[in-house]
């Protein structure tokens, strides 16, 4: 009987009694929050885990419990990643696909929000050219090494609600900018991506999902205001009030990461390939502006999906695949 699991679940929780030797994992991520704690529970259960960080320096220190928490044959190696560098992205993919270590599971997990306006080094919007085009590049270029009965793990969040993509204008050339509208693009898009690949490779037994972790307090925020982080509760518990729904609550680290553990290794392909999961769950369908639980349906749009993908090819210029 399958185990039923929450908003409170933690990640250890939600991996008991799972044995993930022989596993191998990519995370990108993995020099804070929610990306070193995925990385620790995946070691502690057996994962051989390669962390993705930006920071190397700063990745080896804030990985030291994956390492001593690692159990079962469970292992650490991290590479350099910069996601808002498409030189460094491919930089890194070449070097996995160069060493032929096929992956089970590779979770998205890195990224930025609410920044003020700024570009890649590409000339990207900063939030839609590292949570989403670097991704988008780093997962394709490895693509091969993804072998039958593989998942892809996008986080996206509920910010997804602020904002659909803009493909008529992706960097905000001519749209005024907002720092929560931008991330609400590239959070929609990390659904998107998830519902393209999953179409794209489920022939192969090759699956992708697209969870929101909860609301945590981690250095994703970093660049937020108070002013800014105060009217977004705000708007968030006017909301919740609106929708009957119960007031908002800040979920630990360790709950934060469950949602992704559940969905990679936990909850059958079948059932979270091609969708969106929050609190252990598969969300449902929510139309109502002012719920917070839910996904939108333009985030789920296969047509929408595809001419994301086809967007972001044209964007980053490089062609993955036939459709």
């Amino acid at each position: 009987m399958t185990k039923a699991f929450g908003a409170e679940s933690t990640t250890d929780q939600v991996l008991e009694g799972v044995n993930l030797s022989g596993r191998r994992v990519l995370v990108t991520g993995a020099s804070a929050g929610l990306g070193v704690e995925t990385a620790r529970t995946l070691a502690a259960h057996g994962a051989s885990v390669v962390g993705a960080a930006r920071d190397l320096d700063k990745a080896r220190t804030a990985t030291d419990a994956v390492r001593k928490d690692a159990a079962h044959g469970g292992s650490l190696e991290l590479v350099e990643l910069d996601l808002a560098s498409l030189k460094s992205v491919r930089g890194c993919a070449d070097a996995l696909v160069k060493a032929a270590k096929p992956f089970d599971v590779v979770i998205c997990n890195a990224g930025v929000m609410a920044c003020p306006k700024g570009t890649t080094s590409d000339g990207f919007e900063t939030q839609f050219g590292t949570n989403h085009l670097g991704h988008f590049v780093l997962v394709n270029r490895i693509a091969s090494l993804l072998k039958s009965g593989a998942r892809l793990v996008n986080l996206s969040s509920a910010g997804h609600r602020f904002s659909d993509v803009d493909l008529e204008d992706p960097n905000f050339e001519h749209t005024p900018y907002t720092e929560f509208g931008a991330y609400g693009r590239s959070k929609t898009a990390n659904i998107l991506f998830a519902v393209e690949f999953d179409r794209r490779h489920r022939g192969e037994g090759i699956r992708a999902t697209a969870v929101h972790p909860g609301g945590i307090v981690t250095e994703l925020g970093r660049h937020m205001t108070p002013e800014l982080r105060d009217g977004m509760l705000k708007s968030i518990d006017e909301a919740n009030k609106a929708a009957g729904a119960p007031a908002f609550k800040w979920k630990t680290i360790t709950q934060g990461a469950a949602t992704t553990v559940w969905s990679g290794f936990v909850a059958e392909a079948d059932a979270v390939g091609g969708r969106y999961c929050e609190d252990c769950h598969v969300a449902e369908l929510q139309e109502n502006p002012m719920a917070r639980s839910g996904v939108r349906a333009y985030a789920l749009d296969p047509a929408r999906a595809k001419a994301l993908w086809a967007k972001s090819e044209e964007m980053v210029g490089e062609r993955f695949g036939a459709a």
